[in-house]
């Protein structure tokens, strides 16, 4: 099979030819008729399948078809992703598959000035990319309107409700014209998505490519047991050990991450650090560097990690477990890509085995456990002479742009200076008080394999 029997206009087939892209992709040959005839679509697929090519590629010749002009402050489509990195990550391939159309592209989510994204939208815009928080901000500022809008794409569904975006979804599906087409992918799906689903779509065409909450065919995945004390050793010892085309290392908060970077770094290993406390730029850069490969090591957290769409990545390091078991799903998601091979191990310590339990049930599968490297006591005291510091217990990390709108700050008149001593906060009296503001040991990092044709991976 390839694209051009799947009933997409000749501007889209000219775009894929450019892209080197002929044969779709198990999602894109099940979605792409079906969004074509105007259904609502239900797609249950694994990160790195296509998704974003299956959805775009469609809903590109519908919007080119139906001809309609773009008014001020509205949108024709919109598509909600969970963090910046995949919003980002979506609208590049709209770009790329609208090339040969007169079709408008704009972004809006956190990071950026609000300014920006008042001034890309004002005219109106054809395709619109937004994270839930940003859109509703320009929302309640009256400076964009969705009552026009002919699309709506939910995608990783599971990810939006993971991270509390539930109630902002349903303030802007309420927003939403009843006529109008809805897509809504997701990696898994578990009940609670299921039961979202069934409130935003309308007799919806399903398609599955993959058994729910199960993790990429081939990717090989093993479990070192061991205390997180020595975790830092551990994974500079495989590093030292193997050789990796790309790896991200995840951990479960944003100073863990960069303890993670400091502690390699001073053992001559260089790696970068993503997460919601880097600013865009530095984010974008730390990206572009990865996907460049002058930077070999990624490490992330579980949001930031979110719309890495990088092909070579050749190992996945669980550096901690994730609490929540769907999210191990995602995680190893971002190797095995466009049809090659990865590996992903785990670091589990005691405390970590009720997770690994939890996973593997998710899972269906049982995760191959590599002992602790030779040697490892006398290398982990080597390696522990230029520690950081451990990594302490934080909770997770939140996004923090995706917080629902800002309210805006209330302002206080300047008092004479005579009125300031002994005043804090509306407090009558009293001075003023101040604020309080697996490594080595397991299998060597084996190549990466192409497999197959060209496909679009959006």
């Amino acid at each position: 099979m390839s694209f051009s029997t799947l009933g997409l206009s000749r501007s889209v087939l000219d775009a894929l030819a450019s892209k080197n892209y002929d044969t779709p992709t198990p999602i894109q040959s099940q979605a792409i008729p079906a969004l074509l005839e105007g259904n609502d679509l239900l797609g249950i697929a694994q990160t790195g399948t296509g998704k974003t090519a299956a959805f775009m590629l469609p809903s590109i010749d519908r919007l080119v078809k139906a001809n309609e002009r773009r008014k001020p402050m509205r949108c024709r489509m919109l598509v909600l992703a969970p963090t910046r990195e995949l919003a980002s990550q979506i609208a590049d391939s709209a770009r790329a598959y609208a090339k040969f159309t007169k079709l408008t592209v704009a972004t809006v989510f956190g990071g950026t000035p609000i300014a920006r994204n008042r001034r890309d939208t004002a005219a109106g815009v054809d395709i619109l990319v937004a994270t839930p928080g940003r859109l509703m901000d320009l929302i309640e500022q009256r400076c964009m309107s969705l009552g026009d809008l002919e699309i709506l794409v939910l995608d990783e569904a599971d990810q939006m409700l993971d991270l509390g975006f539930i109630h902002t979804l349903r303030k802007i599906v309420s927003m939403l014209p009843v006529n109008r087409q809805s897509l809504f992918f997701s990696a898994t799906m578990p009940k609670t998505i299921k039961e979202l689903a069934d409130k935003f779509l309308t007799d919806p065409v399903e398609v599955r490519v993959a058994p729910v909450s199960s993790t990429a065919e081939r990717v090989e995945q093993y479990v070192t047991h061991v205390n997180q004390a020595e975790k830092q050793a551990l994974l500079t010892l495989f590093f030292q050990r193997n050789e990796v085309e790309r790896a991200i290392v995840f951990t479960r908060t944003k100073h863990g991450a960069d303890r993670v970077v400091k502690l390699l770094a001073s053992n001559g290993i260089v790696a970068h650090a993503i997460h919601g406390n880097k600013s865009q730029p530095q984010r974008e850069k730390a990206l572009a560097e990865f996907r460049a490969g002058k930077v070999k090591i990624l490490v992330a957290t579980d949001i930031a990690a979110r719309g890495i769409d990088v092909s070579d990545v050749s190992h996945v390091l669980n550096f901690e477990l994730p609490n929540v078991a769907e999210q191990y799903v995602h995680r190893i998601g971002r190797t095995a890509r466009a049809g090659k091979t990865g590996v992903a191990f785990a670091f589990c310590d005691a405390e970590e085995k009720g997770y690994l339990r939890q996973i593997e049930k998710l899972t269906r599968q049982s995760i191959s456990v590599v002992p602790l490297p030779d040697n490892f006591e006398a290398e982990s005291h080597r390696i522990k002479s230029s520690r950081v510091g451990p990594i302490p217990a934080e909770r997770p990390e939140r996004p923090r742009q995706e917080q629902g709108p800002r309210r805006p700050r209330a302002t206080h008149a300047a008092k004479p200076a005579g009125d300031r001593a002994g005043h804090g906060a509306g407090r009558p009296g009293g001075p003023r008080g101040g604020r309080g503001r697996p490594g080595g040991g397991g299998r060597p990092g084996g190549g990466n394999r192409q497999g197959g044709g060209a496909r679009a991976q959006g």
